[in-house]
């Protein structure tokens, strides 16, 4: 396609996050993960986004929260990358799946100390009475840990999504943006160009 900045969309996507880090922009692994029940009521939210390998992104999440109760019932998810600083974003669409207990637990041990401990802490997306009751559940977890290794919690670990269609924007002046749609197709690329 004339003018794609890219034949591979994905590649892009981590030019520009490496971009994006380079720059010190404000939250460059921030991702809006869209998620729908099954019989299509849509839910959005910020996630992180934590890399891409063999073609996946992948984000981590408590599996009994309301994005990954969703995604059970419900496996096709949209992603947003946008980077105000570089005026470029990209959009997602595709299939999300659990990773491995082995690729959960060793991107948990990755983590501080204390958001290890936050993962025992929250029972995320379920109410709780207060504050108060939230750092307790967190003393409560350090001191279960106390001189040992925290192990990742059962409810807790990684999802990859499997792209099948990424649209890459870049802003351009008087609103005339470049828009081009990747559809996948067998191990490559559709690319059309889109009007703003």
């Amino acid at each position: 396609m004339r003018d794609a900045p890219t034949l591979d969309p994905l590649q892009a996507l981590l030019d520009w996050h490496r971009e994006a880090h380079a720059l010190k922009a404000r939250e460059p692994d921030a991702m809006t993960l869209a998620t729908s029940t099954r019989e299509g009521r849509p839910s959005a939210r910020v996630v992180l986004f934590k890399g891409l390998e063999r073609g996946e992104l992948s984000f981590v999440t408590n599996y009994e929260s309301k994005k990954a109760r969703e995604i059970e019932e419900n496996p096709q998810v949209a992603l947003l990358l946008f980077w105000p600083e570089l005026m470029k974003q990209v959009r997602v669409e595709g299939r999300a799946r659990r990773a491995t207990a082995s690729e959960s637990d060793a991107y948990f041990r990755s983590r501080p100390r204390e958001s290890q401990l936050g993962a025992w802490a929250s029972a995320q997306s379920s109410p709780i009475e207060s504050r108060e009751a939230l750092t307790q559940r967190f003393a409560a977890a350090e001191e279960r840990f106390r001189g040992r290794e925290v192990e990742r919690p059962p409810h807790w670990g990684m999802y990859h999504v499997s792209p099948d269609r990424v649209e890459l924007w870049i802003a351009g002046e008087h609103r005339l943006h470049d828009r081009f749609e990747y559809v996948r197709e067998g191990a490559g690329w559709r690319i059309t160009r889109l009007c703003p």
